[in-house]
């Protein structure tokens, strides 16, 4: 039986009994990071002696990450889900910007049955804490490091009516305050990091205030910002939005075409035209 089992954002008190019942029991772990996975299980044992009192120390470890999850499902024999198989994350539920995903549709297709077990992930908490949305959201993730595939997501997320939860890392955090501070400076914005753990923080601003706020803060931790939703009658960005947008006329072909469903190249030479 194969289980997707959601694993602590940051307290190890957030672990539910089925994920410590479903970790004590399985033969075969699939995770991102074997250092890490190995690293919580120890902790966890630490803590909850009792549900790891006979572990199993022929457990195998499978590594499975973005780059090479296709290529390592497509060499996995299938006999082995006969066997208490769990897929964890680094931290949270899997699947959330990580590899599961790929092993769910591996699962599909080849009639393998599974579980997803419940649990913590930090969108839905730094939604709540925000006090931005209460139904309609937009889960975007990490963005594109750089370019204009980064531009263009930018983009798409600040002229959007829905609040928009992104993921960033303590290296890149600065770069998006940045960039919000100039195309979004009077869209509220909800900065969390460290979400469940000791120096977890919480800071709201106004887009043109993102820079500076930052500036006085340690921005170590993983961090998840959350973009207010521009103040729409719909959840649409229209052809004018994206005329109006500061990006290039390349990458306004591009939106209008899927908008359209039509030839981006017959677009773009309509824009230039005119």
């Amino acid at each position: 039986m194969l289980k997707f089992v959601p694993t602590p954002i940051g307290n190890l008190g957030d672990i539910s009994l089925r994920s410590l019942e479903a970790i004590n029991e399985s033969d075969i772990i699939i995770c991102e990071d074997t250092r890490e996975s190995i690293v919580l299980i120890e902790q966890l044992a630490n803590k909850y002696p009792s549900f790891f009192s006979s572990q199993n120390k022929n457990r195998q470890f499978i590594s499975l990450y973005h780059h090479n999850s296709i290529e390592t499902l497509s060499k996995l024999d299938i006999s082995i889900f006969e066997k208490n198989i769990i897929y964890m994350s680094d931290a949270g539920m899997p699947g959330i910007s990580d590899p599961g995903i790929d092993l769910v549709n591996f699962a599909k297709i080849n009639n393998i049955k599974f579980e997803v077990l419940p649990g913590a992930t930090a969108l839905t908490v730094a939604s709540l804490s925000s006090g931005f949305a209460d139904k309609k959201i937009l889960f975007w993730g990490f963005l594109p490091h750089k370019g204009k595939d980064r531009e263009l997501e930018l983009s798409q997320i600040i002229n959007s009516s829905f609040t928009t939860i992104i993921y960033e890392s303590p290296h890149r955090i600065e770069k998006l305050a940045n960039e919000l501070s100039l195309i979004a400076k009077k869209r509220e914005i909800f900065f969390t990091k460290e979400l469940t753990k000791k120096f977890e923080g919480k800071w709201w601003s106004f887009g043109e205030n993102s820079k500076d706020l930052l500036t006085s803060l340690d921005l170590r931790g993983e961090w998840v910002v959350v973009i207010k939703g521009e103040d729409r009658k719909n959840g649409i960005i229209s052809e004018e939005d994206i005329l109006n947008l500061s990006i290039s006329t390349k990458e306004k072909s591009k939106l209008i075409a899927k908008i359209r469903g039509e030839n981006q190249k017959e677009i773009y030479s309509q824009l230039i035209s005119n």
